[in-house]
């Protein structure tokens, strides 16, 4: 039996541990400081004021920066080594942190549209120009955090569901200087709560696309972008293979898929060989850097009439290893 494995730290699992890391660390926590400082100013004027729409803005900045400060947490654990029982590392608490950051926005938003729906029906007195003059501070608070997250690597579900939380509040904020405008020039108090379920839909928007995303990766489903059918083909037209089966990929956290079968090859051929030119191929044209291949030796019955059976290979010992068979 011809069992081997492939592995390399490139791509978003070497950005995690390098230098690329501690700046994404240093674009993250400078846009958790700027959302933090503004989204108290909100709440203070949002009570003063009377309005829910700033309030919900508030309430959705909360949660941005709660998922920066999860994003950072993630990070940190993720830099971990393997060790122990943690095999693959600490890699999908970055998925944890997302799954997280979208439940929270579903519970928010539903509580929210609760609220906006009775404002809609019985509207409270609501100061505009207080909301309007807010809304367009925040559009600029927004830009700014959102310019600096775009900076950090978003091939990880986890710093792209911080940036998603970001541009949504962005929006938000346009929509909610828009209802400002409207109260201030014609006195129409229902644009505060019309705002809101603006805000709520995007929200509910940005908060399913994480638990989506994530939910793929915690039930292994194979990266949206990445065909099985397409690959397992493929790999069975290459040189000397006579048929791949036992075919699984799926990611071990954002941006690190993986993918393991078992693979007959032609009678006489090298095991080894054929393993590591699927394993460069696989890298090289799929971007999956993390293989297992077990590779064995057709029975001439396998040619013949499509049946299972195989001899197996002696494994390749690494080095300082006696050899061992199967």
């Amino acid at each position: 039996m011809g069992a081997g494995h492939s592995h390399s730290h490139g791509g978003h699992a070497g950005h995690t541990h390098g230098a690329g890391a501690d700046a994404d660390r240093r674009w993250l926590a400078g846009a958790l400081a700027l959302i933090v400082a503004f989204m108290c100013g909100e709440v203070i004027v949002g009570i003063a004021a009377g309005s829910l729409a700033l309030l919900s803005d508030a309430a959705h900045m909360l949660t941005d920066a709660a998922s920066i400060a999860l994003a950072l947490w993630a990070m940190r654990l993720a830099a971990r080594p393997p060790a122990g029982r943690m095999t693959f590392g600490w890699r999908r608490v970055e998925i944890l942190s997302a799954q997280a950051n979208g439940i929270t926005l579903l519970l928010l938003s539903a509580w929210l549209g609760f609220e906006a729906i009775r404002r809609l029906i019985s509207p409270p007195p609501v100061t505009g120009g207080a909301v309007l003059s807010t809304a367009l501070i925040g559009i600029v608070v927004n830009l700014v955090a959102t310019w600096m997250i775009s900076r950090a690597d978003r091939t990880s579900l986890n710093v792209e569901g911080a940036f998603q939380h970001i541009l949504t509040d962005l929006f938000a904020f346009v929509a909610t200087a828009v209802a400002g405008g409207v109260m201030v020039w014609t006195g129409f108090g229902r644009a505060d709560a019309i705002a809101t379920l603006v805000v709520v839909a995007l929200m509910i928007k940005a908060g399913a696309g994480l638990v989506r995303a994530s939910s793929r990766i915690f039930l292994e489903a194979a990266p949206a972008d990445v065909d099985p059918g397409q690959i397992g083909r493929a790999m069975a037209a290459r040189d000397n293979v006579v048929e791949v089966h036992d075919l699984h990929i799926w990611e071990i956290t954002s941006g690190s898929p993986a993918l393991s079968a078992h693979v007959l090859v032609d009678p006489g051929s090298d095991c080894h060989a054929v393993r590591v030119e699927l394993a460069d191929w696989l890298e090289s044209e799929h971007h999956i850097e993390h293989t297992t291949l077990q590779v064995d030796h057709a029975q001439p019955a396998t040619l013949q009439v499509g049946t299972r059976p195989a001899t197996h290979c002696a494994e390749i010992p690494e080095p300082g290893k006696p050899p061992t068979r199967a």
